[in-house]
């Protein structure tokens, strides 16, 4: 077994979980994740947690789903009680199709989708964590090789995560003292209303309110949203690949879209419900690690020079206690990706805060 194998594993128990003895753990493992999965059974062993493990392969769900009828039972009990009874929730992803499902028709896509917001909402209320374990079907999407693959994506799941956390917490005052954000790139000048939001250090642990591995950004929910934008790195969508997405939004609300490529699949997030067509999130990315794309939403949402921002369900952990503003509410969380890194800029309140990809904190930031 690669040796990165077992670090990985160490870092997801410790760092992003924090198992500790007697926690009750649910270990969700996909068809390809076999040596990671052995790898946290044994750390989640070793610190003397109870472990359950359960299968998630995109081509079960995918049978499942064209074979039943559409109307799905919303938060069967039996899956819901492993999770409300559960202390931490573990899902180390690995499958061997990315497109596996993409044939699935929209409308039982969202029937299943909205049948499980219980469940999502119970997942949220314990210490949950997702990560992937590098496959051969990962490094075919992102074109690489399988070695290469495996060395990238270790580069953003090793890292010092201690200290990013401080690096990123530059980024997370600005936003908690903020109000307005402004983006400003070709095709792109839009602002959003960041008023009374808590921005999220998301440094990969439960600890900072972080459950993805690899992580490595800030994010906060928007609201107000104006102007357009051009989301230029292409990702998969549902299956599809989906290219140059551009929106426009006038009162908050998406009011036209258009894309190069896969125009439908947009169109379908939009119609899923009236959250759909507003924004849930702005996440910066700020993992130096993660240095090229890979059309994974993990990792290339997290790369430097990079805003994210996502159609759908807001995070409560963007509102303080005691906010009387609702998280907008949707079926769906679909991020999108906006390349910062040549001719834009960011600003926090009229002050630039990145340009060009690079903040005003670290080398290189011109005014």
């Amino acid at each position: 077994m690669d040796a990165r194998v077992e670090e990985h594993a160490e870092v997801l128990v410790d760092w992003s979980a924090r198992i500790e003895d007697g926690d009750d753990v649910v270990l969700s493992v996909g068809p390809d994740a076999h040596e990671l999965a052995v790898a946290v059974a044994e750390k989640v062993g070793e610190r003397g947690a109870n472990l359950v493990t359960t299968y998630s392969s995109d081509e079960v769900s995918r049978a499942y789903k064209l074979a039943h009828d559409g109307d799905f039972d919303e938060a069967p009990a039996h899956e819901l009680a492993l999770v409300e009874n559960a202390d931490v929730y573990l899902s180390v992803g690995g499958g061997r199709n990315t497109s596996e499902g993409s044939d699935v028709p929209a409308d039982v896509r969202e029937a299943y989708g909205k049948s499980r917001e219980q469940l999502r909402e119970a997942r949220m209320d314990i210490d949950w964590v997702s990560t992937v374990h590098p496959t051969r079907s990962l490094a075919q999407q992102a074109n690489m090789s399988f070695e290469e693959y495996r060395d990238f994506a270790y580069d953003a799941v090793l890292r010092d995560w201690e200290t990013l956390a401080d690096q990123m917490a530059n980024m997370k005052d600005v936003l908690d003292d903020g109000s307005e954000v402004r983006l400003v790139k070709e095709d792109t000048d839009l602002t959003m209303s960041i008023e009374g939001r808590t921005a999220v250090n998301s440094a990969a642990s439960v600890a900072y309110d972080s459950h993805n591995l690899p992580s490595g950004e800030v994010f906060t929910a928007p609201e107000a949203t104006e102007g357009e934008v051009l989301f230029d790195v292409p990702m998969t969508l549902r299956g599809e690949r989906v290219q140059d997405v551009h929106l426009t939004f006038e009162d908050g609300e998406v009011v036209d879209y258009s894309a190069a490529q896969n125009e439908s699949v947009v169109g379908e997030i939009l119609e899923t419900d009236a959250g759909a067509r507003r924004l849930g999130e702005l996440g910066i990315g700020m993992n130096r690690g993660i240095d090229q794309f890979t059309d994974s939403i993990l990792f290339d949402e997290k790369m430097g020079d990079t805003v994210h921002l996502a159609l759908g369900r807001a995070y409560g952990s963007n509102f303080p206690e005691g906010s009387e503003d609702e998280a907008n509410d949707s079926a769906v969380h679909v991020d999108m990706i906006t390349d910062m890194s040549e001719d834009s800029f960011m600003e926090v309140d009229g002050e630039v805060v990145q340009r060009n990809g690079t903040f005003r904190w670290e080398d290189g930031f011109s005014e």
